[in-house]
């Protein structure tokens, strides 16, 4: 993540409204102007490194929403980490990015990034608490050993095109009333590769990767929120031709519980009392996210009341300190009387007075105390 925290619209010079095309145009130019090739500034380094994570979250839907919504924190919340870039020339940046020559010339055969693969895991709400590291099978395109990646198969080459002179794109002129236009494009012969494989890999078949079952270890991280995802770089499939790998995305889902519901960092529960147990006072057991606990309440429980356990909620991912555990008063009125029980019940009415049910403060005095 930017050191600087600096607002990623500002990094690229754009509006918070801008569209993809506005985004790139202004990646495109800043990169001319602060590349370390170019730019003799002496923080012309870490600038460019700047703006391509600005790019490089502005870019894609998902890391944009997350970021229009939450900032530099719902990033880190989302397990967003910026590429780690060996920074070589423009020209190769630019490749990486937009797979197209900016510049109009040859840069040799490309090795492309591989694609990215999704996964899902799903943990529970004790797990989410106290995190956990979970096995994900995933099937994954990995370079082919036989042949190294290359898809050549061992003892042979393959030939330069000549139809691209190895660069993998062909210049196609067209002659206008308004001049010459020069256009690119990839070479139809070769693929867009430069190369001419007469002897493909027997293994891979020529493709130069192979698929392959794996079990990752995911750690899932305390306070991980339900539809979070985290983000393992390099674990996804292999890039043609020995390229870069992509990023597996692990999607985690917690399974609703059935006596806990978690709202942000709090918890909440409830407890049901009876009417006599509200009146007389009881001790309760309540479910928490370590079990058990015994919950003290004092005689004259109202129903509605919220008792809170500091500190025993979900932690707050990647910070420090927990969220509350609420618990909600619930007190059931009898709905079936015995004769005797009514006339209990009607005696007790007739010596009880205003005292007996005074209370101990208004209602919205209940409400605030209980959100302390």
């Amino acid at each position: 993540m930017a050191a600087t925290g600096r607002d990623y619209y500002e990094v690229l010079g754009v509006d918070r409204s801008a569209p993809d095309a506005e985004i790139k145009r202004a990646f495109r130019r800043l990169a001319r102007e602060v590349h370390p090739d170019v730019s003799d500034a002496p923080d012309a380094d870490e600038r460019f490194k700047e703006v391509v994570e600005a790019y490089e979250v502005l870019s894609k839907s998902e890391t944009r929403q997350l970021y229009d919504r939450f900032g530099h924190a719902g990033l880190r919340s989302g397990g967003f980490r910026p590429t780690p870039f060996d920074f070589g020339s423009l020209a190769d940046i630019f490749s990486a990015f937009f797979g197209d020559d900016v510049f109009g010339v040859a840069t040799g055969t490309r090795r492309g990034r591989g694609a990215d693969i999704a996964a899902e895991v799903e943990i529970s709400l004790e797990e989410a608490a106290t995190g956990v590291t979970r096995s994900v099978p995933v099937q994954v395109a990995v370079p082919c050993s036989e042949c190294g990646g290359d898809g050549v198969q061992p003892g042979t080459s393959a030939a330069t095109c000549p139809d691209c002179s190895g660069s993998g794109r062909v210049q196609l002129v067209s002659r206008t009333a308004f001049g010459e236009f020069v256009r690119s494009q990839p070479c139809r012969r070769s693929g867009g590769t430069g190369r001419i494989v007469e002897h493909p890999c027997e293994s891979c078949s020529g493709a130069g990767r192979v698929l392959e079952e794996r079990a990752l270890d995911v750690e899932v991280p305390p306070g991980i929120h339900d539809g979070q995802r985290i983000r393992l770089s390099g674990e996804g499939h292999a890039g043609p031709l020995g390229g870069q790998s992509g990023d597996l995305y692990v999607l985690v889902r917690i399974r609703p519980h059935d006596r806990l519901v978690r709202e942000g960092d709090d918890v909440y529960s409830t407890v049901d009392l009876t009417m006599t147990e509200a009146a007389l006072g009881t001790r309760v057991k309540v479910p928490t996210l370590e079990g058990e606990t015994e919950l003290e309440l004092a005689p004259g429980t109202q129903p509605g009341e919220v008792r809170t356990l500091r500190g025993r909620g979900m932690p707050v991912l990647q910070g420090f300190g927990r969220g509350d555990h609420r618990v909600l008063v619930n007190v059931a009125v009898p709905r079936q009387l015995t004769d005797e029980q009514r006339t209990l019940l009607a005696e007790f009415e007739k010596t009880a007075d205003d005292e007996t049910y005074r209370p101990e403060e208004g209602f919205f005095d209940k409400l605030k105390s209980a959100f302390r």
